[in-house]
């Protein structure tokens, strides 16, 4: 369950990050459509592991855990167009993208599902 936990609160908090991160670039940079795209895959990498932790069976708690690894890399995605595209700034994505690199967790934790079923 330490996991679980684990991934819980970090995706929790990377959640906290896209949204603030949303607010700036719609407010300050006028950017509505790809800062949008961030927001949905960004905090949905935390709903689906809250998703997973409730799930009723290991293949419900993979499933949910394969949908957040799948946004986690969605989210990379957006935040480096935003980097390509001069919406963020170096220091800002290299502070922000650390996180969905961190999705290796979430897929070790598909991994270990997956041996154990």
């Amino acid at each position: 369950m330490k996991n679980d936990n684990t991934a819980q609160i970090k995706s929790y908090e990377f959640s906290l990050r896209i949204v603030k991160l949303y607010q700036h670039l719609s407010s300050q940079k006028r950017e509505f459509v790809l800062s949008k795209q961030l927001l949905r895959s960004g905090t949905s990498i935390g709903a689906n592991v809250e998703e997973a932790i409730g799930g009723c069976s290991r293949k419900d708690f993979l499933h949910k855990i394969t949908i957040s690894y799948k946004e986690a890399r969605e989210t990379s995605y957006w935040l480096r167009l935003l980097h390509d595209s001069d919406y963020l700034t170096g220091i800002q994505f290299k502070s922000i993208h650390q996180t969905p690199k961190n999705s290796c967790a979430l897929a070790s934790i598909q991994i270990s599902t997956r041996k154990n079923s």
